[in-house]
Formats: C-alpha cells, sequence, structure tokens
C-alpha cells in the first residue's frame, strides 16, 4: 500500500509554501488558530494541523486538495469543531480546510421539499434562511453544529426519532475526492435504484473519503401545532419502559429525552430551571391541534401505567424554547458538577427492548466505579449519552473513567447495539470498531484504500490503514 505512515515535514512545508503563495491570507498558520481548529470538546489531547485554510469554493478546495495530494499531505475538514471523537485533531499534522466560508443556500425547491447548500452553513442558519417558506430542516443534533460536519459524522439528535438523522436526509452530495476531482452522488429524486448507494458511502466517513462541497437536503413542513412538556418517573427503569411502549405503540412523537436524577439536578443548577429532581422525560408533538392533542393523551395513559408524574406543559415558544436550550446545555450544566474538571462524553446506542436493561446496568456501573457521570438520552431509538466528569492530574480516576467507558461500549454491543449512535468513531471509538463489524472493517479499509490511496484524508480516524 502506498501509505504516508508519519508526518514528513519537508512535505508539509512545501504544501504550506505553495498553499500560501495561491490562497495568501487565507492560509492561516498561527498556533492559537490552529489550537483552535483541533480537538478541544473532550478530554482528547490537542492535536493542531500545520496550517489552516479558508477554501470559499469547490474550485478552491479541488485546487487545494491537488496540492496536498501532489506533497502528499493530510487533510483535515473542519465545520465548527462540536465533534466529541478527536475528528479534527491531525495527529499527523497537515492542513484544516475551514469550510465556514462556503455556506451559502444554493437552491430551495419548495415544491419537492429539499434544498441544496454549502457545507459551512449551520443548521441554525439555514432555519433562519427557511423561516418565511414554510419550511424547516429537523435534525437537531443540540449544538450549532455545520451542515457539512453533521453529513461527515452522520449525526442524529433531538428529532431523530421522528424525522430519522442525517442518513435518511442527505438527498445527494459533491464532494471532492483525494486527487481533486469532484463528484456528484445521485440527483434530487427521492429514491433511486442507479446503482451503487454513493451518498450513504461519504454520510458517515468522517472526512476521510473526501471533502464535502454541497449537499441536498430534504425539508420538512413547519408543524401546525407544537406541545412539549416534562414528565418526572420515581425510576430510570421505569422512564424507559415507558418510552419502550410509547415507541411500540407507534405513538409518532417528535423528540422523546431521558434525564437521569444528577442530570435533571445538574440543569437546573446551571439553567436555573425547576423540574422535578428525578429522572425525567422531555417530551415533544408535532401535528395538527387535534393530532398534538391525541398524542399527549395517548403518552399520559402510558406514563401513568408507569408511575410517571404529571406532565409540566410547555405550549408557548418562549417557553418551548426555555425547556429545550436547558435540554441542549446538559454538556455545560455537567460542568458545573465538579468546575475544573474535563468531560469524557460517549454515547451507545441498543434496540429500543434493551434500552432499560442497559440504562440501569450502566447507572449500577457507575455507582460502584465511585464516578461522577449522568446520564441523558435520545432515547426513542435506544440511544443515550454519558458525560463522565474526570480529575485529569488523578491517574487512577482517568482509568477508572476509561475502564467504565469500555465496559460501556461492550455493554451495548452484547446488547445488540452499536458503539456509538451518532457520535461517530474519529479517534475515541477506534478500538471497538472491529468487535461491532469485524470484517467489515478489512471492506472499509480496502474502500479507503480505492479513494485515498495516499492517505491523506483525515488520517488515523475511524480505523488505522496500518490493520488488516
Amino acid at each position: 500500500m502506498a501509505m504516508v505512515a508519519e508526518r514528513n515535514d519537508n512535505r508539509i512545508a512545501a504544501a504550506l509554501e505553495r498553499l500560501s503563495a495561491r490562497f495568501g491570507e487565507r492560509l492561516q498558520t498561527g498556533m492559537a488558530l490552529r489550537e483552535q481548529h483541533a480537538h478541544t470538546t473532550t478530554y482528547i489531547p490537542n492535536q493542531p494541523p500545520d496550517g489552516v485554510l479558508f477554501p470559499e469554493s469547490t474550485e478552491e478546495v479541488q485546487e487545494a486538495v491537488r496540492i496536498c495530494a501532489e506533497h502528499r499531505v493530510p487533510i483535515i475538514p473542519f465545520g465548527v469543531g462540536t465533534s466529541l471523537e478527536g475528528h479534527v485533531n491531525a495527529p499527523r499534522g497537515g492542513i484544516c480546510f475551514d469550510m465556514s466560508r462556503m455556506k451559502r443556500v444554493l437552491a430551495v425547491n419548495r415544491e419537492d421539499l429539499d434544498c441544496t447548500v454549502e457545507p459551512g452553513i449551520t443548521r441554525e442558519e439555514l432555519n433562519q434562511y427557511l423561516r418565511d417558506t414554510g419550511l424547516f430542516f429537523p435534525i437537531d443534533p443540540g449544538a450549532n453544529a455545520t451542515l457539512g460536519g453533521m453529513t461527515a459524522t452522520r449525526a442524529s439528535g433531538t428529532n431523530a426519532v421522528r424525522y430519522g438523522t442525517m442518513r435518511e436526509n442527505v438527498l445527494s452530495l459533491d464532494v471532492v475526492l483525494a486527487d481533486g476531482r469532484k463528484i456528484t452522488t445521485a440527483r434530487r429524486a427521492r429514491k433511486t435504484s442507479a446503482g451503487y448507494d454513493l451518498t450513504r458511502l461519504f454520510v458517515g466517513s468522517e472526512g476521510t473519503l473526501g471533502v464535502i462541497t454541497a449537499i441536498t437536503l430534504r425539508l420538512h413542513g413547519i408543524p401546525q401545532a407544537i406541545s412539549s412538556g416534562v414528565c418526572p418517573f420515581p425510576s430510570v427503569e421505569a422512564a424507559c419502559n415507558a418510552v419502550i411502549m410509547i415507541i411500540q405503540m407507534g405513538i409518532p412523537i417528535a423528540r422523546i429525552e431521558l434525564v437521569n436524577t444528577l442530570g435533571v439536578q445538574a440543569i437546573n443548577r446551571y439553567s436555573k430551571t425547576a423540574f422535578p429532581e428525578g429522572p425525567c422525560l422531555f417530551v415533544e408533538f408535532h401535528g395538527t391541534e387535534a393530532g398534538v392533542a391525541e398524542q399527549a393523551q395517548m403518552f399520559g395513559e402510558i406514563a401513568a401505567e408507569f408511575s410517571g408524574g404529571r406532565l409540566d406543559w410547555a405550549s408557548a415558544a418562549e417557553e418551548r424554547q426555555r425547556l429545550w436550550k436547558a435540554r441542549h446545555d446538559f454538556h455545560w450544566s455537567t460542568v458545573t458538577l465538579r468546575p475544573g474538571c474535563k468531560v469524557l462524553a460517549t454515547d451507545v446506542c441498543v434496540p429500543i427492548s434493551r434500552l432499560a436493561d442497559c440504562i440501569v446496568e450502566t447507572e449500577a456501573d457507575i455507582a460502584e466505579t465511585g464516578l461522577i457521570a449522568p446520564i441523558v438520552g435520545h432515547v426513542g431509538d435506544g440511544n443515550f449519552h454519558v458525560a463522565v466528569l474526570m480529575d485529569m492530574d488523578n491517574r487512577d480516576e482517568v482509568r477508572r473513567a476509561e475502564s467504565f467507558v469500555s465496559r460501556l461500549n461492550m455493554r451495548a454491543l452484547s446488547m445488540g447495539g452499536t458503539c456509538t449512535g451518532e457520535h461517530g468513531i474519529g479517534q475515541g471509538k477506534m478500538r471497538y470498531l472491529e468487535t461491532e463489524h469485524g470484517a467489515g472493517v478489512e471492506v472499509m479499509r480496502s474502500i479507503k484504500q480505492a479513494l485515498d490511496p495516499l492517505n491523506i484524508m483525515n488520517p488515523g480516524k475511524i480505523f488505522d490503514m496500518t490493520g488488516g
């Protein structure tokens, strides 16, 4: 294999010189900016690139990729850096492609319920642009991530139980490959039987196969009525069992989020809310006025079967926004539990029937290990997150936290689940991919080798190309 195993300072210097001559001040090499473009969200060490490039068009991306390919220099695509598993680190150096200047809405096809955007636009910016069309883009991972980054990591979020993930909502992509060629993976038709599904190949590829430069997305009509609420439960197990029945009954709930007791306490402290300090489900219903009322009634009946408390409604837009902002600020709420500590944020996903088992066992594991680690979950599709707080100066605590995360991943896999529902593999989950996919990882390596023979596209992520 013609692989670049380690960084090469001479090649990197030559590429920087060429890129500087072509792009001028849009190539930056200051250390502070470089560190901002490496991993900073969790405890994974920061590995900065050698330069940060700000392309402004697909053609410029193609030109820059060709320069990097000529000198065999790594390329690390970058959105806003909200990923959690080290996706934007540069373990072998290289050039970070910051896509923030490519953020145009290229087309909105209102009648077809789709749009085409550049990768640097964020989900909030897109929905602001769409506000007067009666349409919206529903995928909401919490952070105001870019659509390019969300596509690259196959992002999900609070609305996924009803609207699906990025996998279901990306119709087509423009991608610049490792040799500088641009391909379009599909047309705008809602279905096709024409050849391999290249769109799904690149959705979730984490920048390891190419640089995304345009995305065609499904849109949805803004619901006539929206209502949200918080419902307390006597235990995590009761809340999870209520979720299981709600999903099995086919109630078209838009969001259903679990926060355990410690998580609710952290949210109340940080967001100045007054949610009942026990396990809670945060829920939201979309539809017509009659449909929302019917969904809420059915939810209430099921919750009561599992000793759920009164559903505290938030029907006004301002109240709903405050409720979901408190939920989305969970990461920052968690930090207040142990100021000065780092957060090891991790996620797994299991079949819905095993959700209660997995979360109950995980809570017991946390207690036995002596960690502070609240839980929150997009439990409508079996996905939950654990935020482990660690004193990085306490090696024993770091070791216990890492051992816990390993057990969590293996627990999910043993229950027929996955080591990550939405964070992606990046650097942090590489060790579990072989267990999950077995011989399938060799197929992934073959695809990577075929599309990126020099291993310049975000190397050191998902799997090690020197393995086998």
